[in-house]
């Protein structure tokens, strides 16, 4: 490593300081999780203030999530050039640089400009995933890490929860619900104007945000976070795939990194869709905002139980199986069932319910995934772990196939686009992640 700052071995740290070390990485997953998820209020919120196709709308996920498909790599090699904490501060500068150009965005109401923030806070969270995923995994024991991964998943839903309450409560006015009915019949002027100010609300948060990241890089960069040495190999792993040139000759680690993508792209929809499917059935923005923090709730029952009952009860490959079976029904119920119920004080048609449940199996499928997908990969297992990484991009492009389905359809016959992702999804749990060369 060509950076300064002290390496140690993780195997020397005392028990304060890897506490220390995971507690705040866990708050680094919290801030991951608030900015990614507030994207759910976002999206309805872009739709109405910039007059868009549900199309363009879900352009909020693309822009923001396919900053993981080209940052990954050059992440991995930058942390490689600078070190964790000095590549961390830089992660968060880009996503403070991202939430400042939200205000010349919002003054000029350019959907555009707004994508570009997106993109750059995406930028930052790409570097900051590929410094925190791997520090978390080998922050103290092999055999506990499924669990360490867990609990940063609480940290992260958990400010999703918040998330998009919070930015609602900041940006919505109780007369909203009557503004938006009465766009349709406002002149060219009043509208534009009513927009113009809609917008604008965005900027003391953005601008607030943008400078909490700047302080928070520096605070990160002067913690007691050890820099931590992950170049060492055992003899066992350098000898392992000797006759291996290419990371496309570990066929489970590449059918893996397709899982990620279609794992990531039917989270997201179940998150990022749910406001606009609780709208078609007549519920209004100021209602439909609490729906996503329902999805992420469920998700992190789905950690708990991860977290009490693997590996001590089940294996961790059976409950990714368990998972991907439940998903698969799930989107078969939020398609065939329908009826009217009153839940939690809300009237809506039972299928929204359904895409809520989705939370649980997507809480654990991540967990499966990734030690099967690195299983074996000895030398490689850094870059297989980017090629992961940039599965992420999922994120970017399902909720676009969601977005064009229901374009062509309706918001409710898109769920469609999530049955075959829990397919393929089961395949990799039963037999993909066992398939270890390509048969021609």
């Amino acid at each position: 490593m060509s950076h300064s700052a002290a390496v140690v071995d993780v195997q020397t740290l005392n028990k304060r300081d890897t506490v220390v070390s995971i507690l705040i990485i866990g708050v680094l997953f919290f801030i991951f999780g608030f900015i990614s998820w507030v994207n759910a209020i976002l999206i309805p919120y872009f739709k109405i203030a910039c007059e868009l196709t549900s199309f363009q709308s879900y352009l909020v996920a693309f822009a923001f999530y396919i900053s993981y498909f080209i940052m990954s790599v050059p992440a991995s090699y930058l942390l490689k050039k600078v070190g964790f904490k000095k590549g961390m501060m830089l992660g968060f500068w880009a996503m403070a640089l991202g939430a400042f150009i939200f205000v010349p965005a919002a003054l000029v109401r350019t959907y555009e400009i707004f994508l570009l923030g997106l993109f750059t806070i995406g930028v930052g969270l790409a570097i900051l995933q590929t410094a925190a995923n791997p520090y978390i995994t080998i922050l103290g024991p092999k055999e506990r890490a499924a669990q360490r991964i867990s609990m940063m998943g609480i940290c992260n839903k958990a400010a999703g929860i918040l998330a998009p309450i919070l930015f609602a409560a900041v940006i919505l006015r109780p007369t909203d619900t009557e503004l938006f009915k009465e766009l349709a019949t406002m002149s060219e002027m009043e509208r534009g104007a009513a927009l113009d100010e809609l917008i604008r609300r965005v900027i003391p948060p953005y601008a607030t945000v943008g400078t909490f990241l700047f302080v928070l890089g520096i605070l990160v960069y002067k913690s007691p976070l050890p820099e931590i040495n992950t170049e060492q190999e055992d003899e066992k792993l350098a000898t392992a795939n000797a006759g291996k040139s290419s990371i496309f000759q570990f066929p489970h680690l590449i059918l893996g990194a397709l899982a990620i993508f279609l794992h990531v792209g039917t989270q997201v929809i179940a998150i990022d869709t749910i406001i606009g499917y609780a709208n078609s059935m007549g519920i209004d923005l100021l209602e439909a905002k609490v729906f996503p923090s329902y999805t992420l709730f469920v998700t992190i029952c789905g950690y708990l139980l991860g977290i009490v009952t693997i590996p001590k009860y089940i294996r961790q490959v059976n409950v990714f199986r368990i998972c991907a079976l439940l998903g698969t029904f799930f989107t078969l119920m939020i398609i065939l069932t329908s009826g009217s119920v009153n839940l939690l004080g809300h009237q809506t048609d039972v299928s929204i319910w359904f895409v809520v449940l989705l939370g649980l199996p997507n809480s654990l499928i991540w967990a499966g995934i990734w030690p099967l997908a690195l299983d074996s990969l000895g030398r490689f297992t850094k870059l297989g772990a980017s090629i992961l990484i940039m599965g992420l991009c999922g994120n970017a492009l399902m909720p676009l196939a969601y977005g064009y389905v229901a374009d062509l359809y309706d918001v409710r016959t898109a769920y469609w686009v999530l049955f075959p992702c829990y397919l393929y999804l089961v395949y990799y749990a039963f037999y993909g992640h066992q398939v270890r060369r390509w048969k021609l």
